[in-house]
């Protein structure tokens, strides 16, 4: 029943084949929806803060959210900002309470981004918070997050293994083939099994995480579509492979882009259906409704953490 890192989440993954769901949360109903969900399956939980859903929800109003949640459902959960672009953003997200913060240096080349990644190390674990970094670049547009394909990379083990000696973070975040956001293959879905396999070898103790993990369902995509969206095809990871990364070394997988779709595609289709409706309550609801069933199927079927906690 408190704030916790995830020490002790990512040392039980590591030693069995399941990973950690990590949830990007921006409102009420996405958090109780997804605290739900992980109360029902007695699964671990990470629930993640973007930049956008900072500027969006404001930090005060998103820890006092997950403090209710916490002392709602009993759940330890951790709280972790994703993708923090620099050491103030790192510091700031440590001194207001999160427990554990990622900083992306992945843009930089590659000692600017130990450099800075060791910064941010030094000073979270001074006041007993955890570090994910990223190694590797991936494509895909989500939030803050915007990169090319052209400008996409792979994490090369060897780079992973001197990353991680040199500067003492946590966790890794590698590129393997997904990309953020809901368009990730224009052909055959492809994750690079080989590489991940070399690099959980060579750094074995290592948590590695999975960004760029939605599947993006069809169902969802279909139902936005049908009362009025305009998505295209959009083709997620299939959840197979998903799967298969936790059997080698990923503790972490971070989905976001599915939970938009499945809150989405219910509150378009209460809207379709009760258009005089203006009640709020009325069409979050079942938005809230379809959070839980998602981050269910999610613990459940995809990441094999249910009964874990």
């Amino acid at each position: 029943m408190a704030l916790v890192t995830t020490k002790e989440m990512f040392a039980k993954a590591l030693k069995s084949d399941y990973a950690v769901g990590a949830f990007n949360v921006n409102n009420m109903e996405i958090i109780q929806g997804i605290v739900e969900a992980a109360q029902l399956e007695k699964a671990p939980l990470i629930l993640q803060v973007s930049a956008g859903a900072r500027k969006y929800a404001k930090p005060a109003y998103l820890l006092k959210l997950v403090e209710a949640a916490i002392l709602d459902t009993g759940l330890d959960i951790a709280l972790h900002l994703d993708h923090g672009e620099d050491f103030e953003i790192c510091r700031k997200c440590v001194d207001d309470g999160f427990t554990s913060v990622m900083i992306d240096g992945s843009k930089h080349p590659f000692e600017e981004n130990i450099r800075i990644t060791k910064e941010v190390v030094d000073y979270a674990h001074a006041h007993g918070v955890v570090v994910e970094a990223e190694l590797g670049k991936l494509a895909g547009v989500e939030d803050d997050v915007k990169v090319d394909v052209r400008s996409a990379t792979f994490t090369d083990p060897d780079e992973a293994a001197e990353f991680v000696e040199r500067t003492g973070v946590d966790s890794l975040a590698i590129a393997i083939g997904t990309s953020h956001g809901a368009y990730k293959f224009k052909g055959d879905p492809y994750l690079d099994f080989e590489r991940l396999k070399a690099i959980h070898s060579l750094i074995p103790d290592t948590p590695l995480v999975l960004h760029g993990a939605s599947t993006v369902l069809r169902e969802f995509v279909d139902k936005c579509n049908q009362y009025g969206g305009n998505i295209p095809g959009a083709q997620g990871v299939p959840e197979g492979m998903i799967t298969e990364a936790t059997k080698h070394g990923i503790c972490k997988v971070n989905i976001d882009t599915d939970l938009r779709l499945a809150l989405t595609a219910e509150v378009r289709k209460f809207l379709a259906e009760s258009p005089a409706e203006f009640d709020p309550r009325k069409y979050l609801g079942p938005g809230r409704d379809a959070i839980k069933a998602m981050v269910q199927h999610k613990i459940r079927n995809v990441l094999n953490a249910s009964g874990t906690m």
